[in-house]
């Protein structure tokens, strides 16, 4: 059994033992999930139930990401052990905002969380970093891989830098979008993520491997926890985290164009979002009965497991075909 064999199911343990301890916390703790009264009617049942839970996943990733970074450092394979940090910085960085914005809600019950501008400020800021750690340190380039031309473009470094960023920041809010029924994201996500594990693993790139790894463990021992009926929600702390590790995984094997692919589901979810608010704000009628498309779908008697079903098969049949365009 290799290494990254055994950091996934090692990961998938952690997380799962995590998750015992930690949702009888959130429920004693009355960290529960706020329902919209103009939502589906089956959610107001859910009213309460815990959230917050990304911070298992942040946990669980952050440890076997560490005791892979010594690991590494121990077998003097020291860029490997370096260049798991940044990554892990990122996509923390991202999972701190989200728990402040959950924090603010949940606990001191300020219903508009963490303001706007904060939020995006936050964000930017550490998708800037990145983005630099990339092109400075890493020395990646700024050469993108089209998938219909099947081949690599140079973009002006002007240009690369806020191309990147928005990347990062529109993967990060379509994951969040997704989040609206039960283990829908993190299915979605976790096949994303197998994908981009698969990639990197024919570029030969070791330490997104390890960390793909990582996070496909983390996410599945949480999936266990999520599916319906959850017994607990990930919150902006687990969705803007997921939202990261695709995101920045995609941009260090320079495929960020094949999130249009692979992430059509979560691509769909924001635009279906964007459909409604401007055709409600130029005739005053809706296209869907309520985006997300997810809950427009419940609207029109799916059941949840029926949508994350199809959902799920939807991204494996494109992550498929994303793999035969590489």
């Amino acid at each position: 059994m290799d290494f990254q064999t055994k950091i996934l199911l090692i990961t998938f343990g952690i997380t799962v033992i995590l998750a015992l301890i930690i949702i009888p916390i959130l429920k004693r703790l009355k960290i529960g999930q706020i329902e919209r009264e103009d939502g589906p009617e089956s959610h107001l049942k859910k009213q309460g139930t815990p959230t917050m839970g990304g911070i298992i996943i942040i946990i669980a990733i952050t440890i076997v990401t560490l005791v892979a970074y010594f690991y590494y450092n121990h077998k003097q394979e020291t860029e490997i052990a370096h260049n798991l940090l940044p990554i892990l910085g990122l996509t923390v960085g991202f999972g701190i905002i989200g728990f402040i914005d959950d924090f603010k809600k949940l606990v001191l019950k300020n219903t508009k969380g963490l303001k706007p501008t904060l939020k995006i400020l936050g964000l930017l800021f550490i998708s800037v970093a990145y983005v630099i750690y990339l092109l400075k340190v890493v020395n990646l380039g700024t050469e993108t891989y089209i998938p219909i031309l099947k081949q690599y473009i140079v973009i002006p470094v002007y240009a690369y830098i806020p191309f990147a960023i928005l990347v990062i920041l529109a993967t990060t809010n379509a994951v969040n979008l997704t989040d609206g029924i039960d283990g829908l994201s993190s299915s979605v996500t976790v096949i994303i993520i197998t994908c981009l594990a698969i990639i990197a693993t024919i570029l030969g790139v070791k330490e997104l491997v390890i960390f793909c790894a990582i996070a496909i463990g983390a996410t599945l021992g949480f999936l266990i926890f999520n599916l319906q009926p959850a017994k607990v929600f990930m919150g902006d702390t687990g969705s803007l985290f997921l939202g990261g590790v695709i995101s920045g995984v995609a941009l260090y094997l320079k495929l960020p164009l094949l999130l249009l692919i692979i992430a059509l589901i979560p691509v769909i979810e924001t635009i279906s979002v964007i459909l409604q608010v401007t055709y409600f704000k130029l005739t005053g009628n809706r296209i869907f009965k309520m985006a997300p498309i997810h809950h427009h779908l419940e609207l029109s008697g799916w059941k949840e497991n029926r949508i994350v079903i199809a959902f799920s098969i939807i991204t494996l049949i494109l992550c498929t075909v994303g793999l035969q365009i590489i």
